[in-house]
C-alpha cells in the first residue's frame, strides 16, 4: 500500500515548480544537460564512493520503502497480541504454532516460534531486540545514503557554477554572452538545491520517521509476545500495550473495537 503523503508531496512539488517556472517563460531556459550531468552524476559519484555498492544497489528498495505503509498499523498489532493472548490462555501456547503460517511479517513469526518453542523469556527479549537493533542500523544507513546525496547535491551545483563563470569569463571580449552564460552557470545551483531540499532529505526525513515508526510497532511485539509467554490476562496485555500509543491512537483504537463488537453482535 503506497503512502499517500509522500507521494502527494512530491507531485505536487514538482507541479508547483513546473508551474512557477512556465508563469516566468520558456521551461527550456531551466534546461541545461551538462548541468544535469554535474550535478546528478557527480551526486552519485560520491555517494559510491561514500558507500558499499551492495548498499547503493538498495537504493531502489529504500525508495520503495519511502512510498510504502508500513504492513502493520499499531492498532492492528495490538489487536494481534490480544487475539494471541486469548487463544494462549484458552488453548495453550502451542496452539499458537498454527498461527506462524499465517503471519507475513517475519518479526512475529519469529517471536512467535521462539515463545512456542518454549524458548526463555529473557532470552526471548535478547533476541528480538538484538535483532530490532541491526534492523535499526540498516534503516540508519539507508537514511544516511540520502541525507550525504543531499548534503553533495549542493556542492555540486556550486562547482558547476563555478565551471560555467570560468567559462563566461573567458568570453568576456563578447558582451551579448555574458547574460546567457550566467544564466547557464546559475541554472547548475538551482539543479542542485532542487535535488538536495525536493527529493533527497526530504525522502530521508520520510526514511527517520517510517523507522521510527517501524521500531515502535516491533517494541509493541516484543512486549506482547512477552506478556503472552507470561500467561497475562488479556485484558491486562491490551492496557499494556495501549501505554505505546498515543491518546489518539488509544481512542481510534477503542473505537474501532466497539465497531467490531458491533458487527460481531449484528451478525
Amino acid at each position: 500500500m503506497l503512502d499517500l503523503s509522500t507521494i502527494i508531496g512530491l507531485v505536487s512539488g514538482i507541479v508547483l515548480f513546473l508551474v512557477a517556472l512556465r508563469a516566468g517563460g520558456p521551461l527550456g531556459t531551466f534546461y541545461s544537460t551538462s548541468s544535469l550531468l554535474i550535478v546528478l552524476g557527480g551526486t552519485i559519484s560520491a555517494a559510491i564512493i561514500s558507500y558499499p555498492l551492495e548498499q547503493i544497489k538498495q537504493m531502489i528498495k529504500t525508495i520503495k520503502k519511502t512510498i510504502s505503509k508500513n504492513n502493520f498499523s499499531s492498532s492492528e498489532i495490538i489487536t494481534l497480541m490480544v487475539r494471541f493472548s486469548e487463544k494462549a490462555r484458552r488453548e495453550g501456547l502451542l496452539s499458537l504454532e498454527d498461527e506462524i503460517t499465517e503471519i507475513e511479517d517475519n518479526f512475529i513469526k519469529k517471536g512467535v516460534q521462539l515463545v512456542v518453542d518454549g524458548t526463555d523469556p529473557e532470552l526471548v527479549r535478547n533476541i528480538l531486540e538484538t535483532e530490532l537493533a541491526f534492523l535499526e542500523d540498516r534503516h540508519k544507513l539507508g537514511r544516511g545514503l540520502f541525507e550525504t546525496m543531499g548534503s553533495y547535491a549542493p556542492a555540486f551545483g556550486m562547482a558547476g557554477t563555478l565551471i560555467g563563470l570560468i567559462r563566461m569569463l573567458e568570453n568576456l571580449d563578447n558582451p551579448d554572452t555574458i547574460g546567457p552564460g550566467l544564466a547557464v552557470a546559475l541554472i547548475t545551483t538551482f539543479y542542485g538545491v532542487i535535488l538536495a531540499n525536493l527529493f533527497f532529505n526530504p525522502l530521508a526525513a520520510k526514511l527517520k520517521v517510517k523507522s521510527s515508526e517501524e521500531i515502535l510497532l516491533k517494541e509493541v511485539v516484543i512486549e506482547g509476545l512477552l506478556s503472552i509467554q507470561a500467561g497475562e490476562n488479556p485484558r491486562i496485555v491490551e492496557e499494556k500495550l495501549k501505554a505505546f500509543l498515543a491518546p489518539s491512537d488509544r481512542e481510534n483504537l477503542k473505537n474501532k473495537k466497539a465497531g467490531d463488537d458491533l458487527n460481531e453482535a449484528a451478525e
